[in-house]
């Protein structure tokens, strides 16, 4: 008797990334990560004249950011709508940026290109063997010293569990995705030949909460602003509480995304 054919994966389709893409095409209706990527990489030393890679970079804004510290970026999508709108980006705002289409499996550029190569919501999309392949292929064209962040969404958060249910009745925006610990992605890049030199966790502002209500809202034909309006006084207690906790170890354990930066 024949074996039952073994039920289909769920995963990551690029398809997923076209819809998302299409539908996300006003960027200024989508939120950002405002500085986290640039604000970690250069405590790493000078970014002047490093060339920087930004893979799956989507709208492009976490590696914009580093022009203004004298990078030479290179952005890569493989989706048409994101390509789309990292050219329009470019355009309207004058920015000396290298956009690529390009498959991450098999990076178009020579060993060591790169100074700085990295990925911000991107490898949580692959399981194991295909996130082993990708990150093997961003290590072969980073330079000797030069380093490859990584950055994901941490396990134990309330994300996770809104995320496994959304995933479970196929409503889930990119098809499917999984978490990090911190110590499970410095053991990866360490057993890859890195040597993890920074990690860094971050809380979601507006909250988790704020943004997935807003969500709801919008499915009735209410738009709530992206971010709640403030109260000043309060908002500067806060933001700085906020800066001086990111400096401790609780954002890596709590924050809904946590990155590692390795050393080749």
């Amino acid at each position: 008797m024949a074996e039952p054919a073994r039920a289909q994966e769920k995963e990551s389709r690029k398809e997923n990334w076209e819809t998302f893409w299409r539908e996300k095409e006003d960027v200024a209706q989508v939120y950002s990560n405002a500085d986290r990527i640039a604000r970690n990489l250069i405590r790493l030393g000078d970014l002047r004249d490093l060339k920087v890679l930004e893979i799956g970079a989507g709208t492009g804004r976490d590696s914009i950011p580093l022009l203004a510290h004298g990078a030479r970026v290179f952005q890569l999508d493989y989706a048409v709508n994101a390509l789309r709108i990292l050219k329009r980006l470019a355009d309207d705002n004058h920015l000396p940026v290298t956009i690529i289409g390009g498959d991450t499996f098999r990076l178009p550029f020579h060993d060591e290109s790169f100074d700085v190569v990295f990925h911000q919501g991107l490898l949580e999309h692959f399981r194991h063997p295909q996130a082993e392949a990708l990150l093997r292929e961003n290590i072969r064209v980073l330079k000797r010293g030069g380093y490859l962040l990584v950055d994901v969404p941490q396990r134990y958060h309330v994300y996770t569990l809104v995320k496994h249910l959304l995933m479970s009745v196929n409503k889930w925006f990119a098809g499917w995705e999984r978490s990090f610990s911190v110590g499970e992605l410095k053991s990866v890049l360490q057993s890859l030949g890195l040597t993890p030199v920074q990690a860094y966790g971050e809380w979601m502002y507006p909250s988790f909460f704020y943004r997935s209500f807003r969500e709801v809202l919008k499915k009735l034909g209410v738009t709530l602003p992206l971010a709640p309006q403030p109260i000043q006084s309060l908002s500067s207690l806060r933001r700085s509480i906020r800066r001086a906790m990111l400096e401790t170890s609780l954002p890596l354990h709590t924050g809904i995304s946590i990155g590692v930066i390795g050393r080749k």
